[in-house]
């Protein structure tokens, strides 16, 4: 690599490894070892604010588990007994593996092996000397749970005491098709996420920015309180509110801006007061 890593910059390349990456996450505090499932760059959804250079619809490719646990084992080593935290990450509050996180360039639950990858994982991380304070993370668009080997990986990682981060950036069908460009009712989201926190613990992550100078409507937040409501509020870990930090690879980037931290801050508050536990990365 040849500049330090900083939360700006989620290149899934830094490592020059297929599968593992290592970013410096604002919202889990430290260093994520990301593992990208996704390597061609294939996602069944096209979020407007994505940072994936050559973004393509599609699924995971076959998953060669074997290269997953020797990248994964050898750079773990990396970051333990080598220069790498020192060299390697700004900030030096940040010098802390956080996570193990299934993100990457697509959508990870679309890989056969996902499964797999996560019992994998799992091992790794316990054969490494890992702590449960290193947790097990999905980060997911969540619309693969009705599959039963999803199902599978998500009880697998329930049982690895690990938790999933579920988008949810929109309340209505024409929101859903404008950030994340899918054809998607609340209904069949909000059943998607009621489903998924029956099988593991589950936080729901948005994205609020400004699309063409607009940021969300009072109608817009009212269906997003209501999808969450629907899915069972009671049922959710919290809620991770986020703007925009890197820039997007999309044909939107230059329609998206932040929104004032204000205004994620009123939207936490009012979360807040429906019992939901709700953190701000402006």
């Amino acid at each position: 690599m040849t500049s330090k890593l900083v939360v700006s910059d989620h290149s899934r390349d830094s490592a020059g490894l297929t599968y593992v990456y290592p970013v410096v996450s604002r919202r889990a505090g430290g260093v994520s070892i990301g593992i990208n499932l996704n390597p061609n760059s294939a996602c069944n959804w096209r979020c407007v604010y994505c940072q994936v250079p050559g973004l393509t619809r599609g699924a995971a490719p076959p998953v060669d588990l074997e290269l997953l646990e020797r990248e994964l084992r050898g750079f773990i080593d990396t970051l333990l007994h080598g220069d790498f935290m020192r060299a390697q990450i700004a900030e030096a509050a940040a010098r802390r593996i956080v996570d193990i996180a299934f993100s990457g360039n697509g959508e990870p639950t679309s890989a056969r092996a996902f499964p797999d990858a996560v019992a994998l994982a799992g091992r790794v991380r316990r054969e490494a000397g890992l702590g449960a304070d290193v947790k097990l993370r999905l980060i997911t668009n969540g619309s693969l749970v009705a599959r039963s080997r999803v199902q599978a990986g998500l009880r697998k990682l329930e049982e690895l005491d690990g938790e999933v981060w579920f988008k949810v950036d929109a309340g209505t069908a024409a929101g859903y098709q404008r950030i994340n460009g899918v054809a998607l009712t609340p209904a069949t989201a909000a059943r998607h996420l009621r489903l998924c926190s029956g099988l593991c613990s589950t936080w729901v992550q948005t994205c609020l920015f400004a699309f063409d100078g607009q940021g969300p409507t009072e109608a817009e937040l009212d269906a997003y309180v209501d999808l969450l409501t629907q899915a069972g509020i009671e049922n959710l870990k919290g809620v991770h509110l986020y703007g925009l930090a890197r820039t997007s690879m999309q044909p939107e980037a230059s329609r998206l801006s932040c929104l004032p931290e204000k205004r994620l801050v009123a939207f936490a508050d009012r979360l807040r007061a429906l019992g939901l536990t709700v953190r701000v990365s402006p």
